[in-house]
């Protein structure tokens, strides 16, 4: 019997989520005997345009050749999984979509802009093709991809985990960075599945995992003030990570989609 296919695209990004998996080690090798890599460029398995079951695509679109390209990878693909913070919501790409004229930011960095090939503004997949489920993070760890891939492999829609970091915090039995460090931690208002890696470290988390259900930010925008930060600070510390924060509907397992449109 055939083992179902995954493919592995990057758009525009930093390669984090990609070196997580690598990073995954036993984990990838398991995955690797359950399911056939296709396409996995950072691995050296090459063959981009393959049709597959699962495909794993970390990035935003920022050109026009990407809108181009993520219409194909939906198409070649069952089931297609956003990776990563740019990927899920724009990313650090995204932060130009907050500027009044995004296009005069290319002449700000660039003496010759006529080289440069960027879309005004940049989004994350859901805006241009259907994405079955999101995975978020930057980067993404491997107990997410493991449980999510393996979940689809048995015909089961992927948990969605939208509880608070503040609970992953609790139960880890770290100090609390926002009340008693005093510091501007963005837990309260942040998807769990980090394992609280900052707070573990006694940084406060910076909301990489986006927004966590039930949150409430206008709370956590006063205790920000609180701490002495200005508002237009406190408010940016929503959107540094996500400014292209949407919510999506859960995947509902039909046996996939192979037309985006």
């Amino acid at each position: 019997m055939a083992k179902p296919t995954l493919a592995v695209h990057k758009f525009s990004s930093c390669d984090g989520c990609q070196l997580a998996l690598l990073n995954m080690g036993p984990d990838l090798l398991a995955l690797a005997e359950q399911l056939e890599i296709k396409h996995f460029a950072e691995a050296g398995i090459v063959n981009e345009s393959a049709p597959v079951d699962i495909a794993l695509v970390e990035g935003s679109v920022v050109t026009a050749a990407d809108e181009t390209r993520i219409r194909e990878v939906r198409a070649n693909s069952r089931y297609l999984i956003s990776m990563g913070a740019c990927a899920t919501s724009g990313g650090i790409q995204a932060l130009k979509n907050l500027a009044e004229d995004p296009s005069a930011w290319v002449g700000q960095l660039y003496p010759q802009t006529e080289f440069i090939d960027s879309l005004d503004r940049s989004h994350a997949l859901k805006a241009y093709v259907r994405v079955d489920f999101e995975l978020w993070g930057c980067p993404v760890n491997s107990r997410q991809v493991v449980a999510a891939a393996g979940q689809l492999l048995q015909g089961v829609s992927p948990v969605d985990n939208r509880e608070k970091l503040c609970l992953e915090c609790k139960r880890a039995g770290q100090v609390c960075t926002l009340v008693t460090r005093g510091e501007p931690c963005m837990g309260p208002v942040t998807r769990a599945g980090c394992g609280a890696l900052c707070p573990a470290f006694g940084r406060a988390c910076y909301g990489c995992y986006g927004e966590a259900e039930l949150s409430n930010g206008d709370a956590l925008q006063r205790r920000l003030e609180g701490l002495g930060l200005a508002p237009e600070r406190a408010a940016a510390r929503f959107r540094l990570i996500h400014p292209d924060q949407q919510q999506q509907d859960p995947l509902q397992l039909s046996g996939g989609d192979h037309d985006p449109a």
